[in-house]
């Protein structure tokens, strides 16, 4: 019987690309929707937070990526939450 090998391993670039994208797509979706609260909910902007930071340690990156995921989350959060609780009255 003849096995081919397949190399599926990444190295550390690829790691670091990956990472890096995961990052870009995360920090895009932060700021598309903080945008939405600044420009349709203003009164909201009060509970944003500042994005987190970069990191300085690439060992860290797995937290770094919570970190963002987390924010986006309460971001989410918030504004449904809002949005249920203030329903657009017709006038």
């Amino acid at each position: 019987m003849c096995y081919i090998g397949i190399n599926t391993q990444t190295n550390d670039k690829d790691h670091k690309d990956g990472y890096r994208e995961v990052v870009k797509d995360l920090n895009s979706e932060i700021l598309r929707m903080t945008m939405v609260i600044r420009d349709y909910y203003p009164e909201l902007t009060i509970f944003l937070e500042e994005i987190p930071g970069e990191i300085s340690d690439e060992r860290d990156l797995g937290v770094t990526i919570n970190q963002l995921k987390s924010y986006l989350e309460s971001l989410n959060s918030l504004l449904t939450k809002y949005i249920l609780e203030h329903p657009i009255s017709s006038k």
